[in-house]
């Protein structure tokens, strides 16, 4: 039988850190004021995070990316307002540039207090960000369907979202640190390959009846079938700093979900590789972002990532006119030519050294970089 089209509905999560202009360290203990008052303005849209020095925000469920586009940045707006009037700033990065995770505090509440109780050291050091985007299917065997082929594209997506270059105040030498840091963590990674709906369902529940988890909200695999919302959730991304190059991956999702369906309907798929395979790509974005090459393995040979977005942008671009992402879509050659946000920090840090800048007062200048252009395009 027919699977009906999906809807291909978005919802985009975004985790910020909360940075003091002056010191432009995180912010210690005074983060839960900003929740709170972004909270009694935008309701259940924003949300504490692990650390006290967190914040997410989540639109609603929008029937299209220029709707997604709106509510992020007014909910953007809001947590930097909010912030700014509690004498913070904020900045949109998947690391902070010399933080030290050892002294952030946890937000004090059961999840987060269990959390850091069970994984100890491994969680205590996720000071990162990330960026998630969910897009409606509701047919769950189709999810699984797509999930098997989408996951051949998430090296793409996280060398096109780069932001986290910098730990601790050392120049990692990758554009993606903050995968080597979740990487730590139990069941993350890229996801298993299922034949369908029931046979997932049959591998959670071998974990929630021996009490490993609680449920599938615990596989916090790159991408995954969303346990509280009928979506497909890509979890892979950093986050973008610029609030248009995060809306141009959210598009690229949504379109590749789009043109996977599409696909189907003429008996087709995209054809589906080894995790050994996936994870040299995933490894190649985080070290070198979008300024090196990544295996396309329909070719057998190492490609440069703006010849390879130019193909995907080229394959995406029939449901972008479908999905009225066009713009967006067309945005991901930028990003690849001009660079991400791990770029513009890594080229801050530099500017600021060869202007003779010791590397403390160097990675401020990133922090003020990285200020600047998370209220850009607002």
């Amino acid at each position: 039988m027919a699977v009906p089209r999906p809807a291909f509905t978005v919802g985009i999560e975004e985790e910020y850190l909360l940075v003091d202009p002056v010191s432009r360290d995180l912010v210690h203990g005074a983060g839960g004021g900003v929740v709170e008052e972004c909270r009694a303005l935008l309701g259940d849209r924003v949300a504490p995070e692990f650390l006290q020095a967190q914040i997410e925000v989540a639109t609603g469920v929008c029937a299209d990316v220029p709707e997604a586009r709106a509510e992020l940045k007014e909910l953007r707006r809001t947590v930097l307002g909010v912030a700014e009037s509690h004498g913070m700033a904020v900045i949109a990065s998947s690391t902070h540039p010399f933080a030290d995770w050892g002294v952030q505090q946890v937000t004090d509440q059961d999840r987060y207090i269990g959390l850091a109780r069970d994984m100890q050291a491994v969680i205590r050091r996720l000071v990162i960000c990330g960026m998630h985007v969910h897009v409606g299917i509701d047919d769950p065997d189709l999810r699984i369907d797509l999930m098997n082929q989408a996951a051949y594209f998430l090296p793409h997506i996280l060398a096109l979202s780069a932001s986290s270059p910098f730990w601790r105040g050392m120049d990692t030498g990758l554009k993606s640190y903050r995968m080597s840091v979740f990487y730590s963590m139990p069941r993350t990674g890229l996801p298993e390959e299922f034949s369908s709906w029931g046979e997932y369902q049959r591998h959670v529940s071998v974990l929630v009846d021996v009490g490993l988890i609680e449920d599938a909200s615990q596989l916090w695999w790159d991408l995954r079938p969303s346990a509280r919302f009928p979506t497909l959730e890509m979890r892979i991304a950093d986050i973008c700093t610029r609030v248009d190059d995060g809306i141009a991956i959210a598009s690229l999702f949504q379109a590749l979900l789009g043109t996977l369906f599409h696909l189907r309907l003429g008996n087709q798929k995209w054809r589906t590789y080894a995790d050994m395979l996936i994870s040299e790509n995933v490894w190649r974005a985080q070290r070198y972002g979008v300024s090196d090459s990544l295996v396309d393995f329909g070719q057998g040979e190492l490609v440069p990532v703006p010849e390879l977005v130019d193909e995907l942008v080229e394959l995406l671009l029939p449901s972008a006119h479908d999905l009225r992402c066009v713009h967006e879509i067309e945005h991901l050659r930028h990003i690849a030519e001009s660079g991400t946000s791990a770029d513009r920090q890594l080229a801050a840090y530099r500017d600021a050294l060869g202007s003779g800048a010791e590397a403390p007062e160097a990675l401020r200048a990133v922090v003020d970089v990285l200020i600047a252009d998370t209220k850009a395009g607002l």
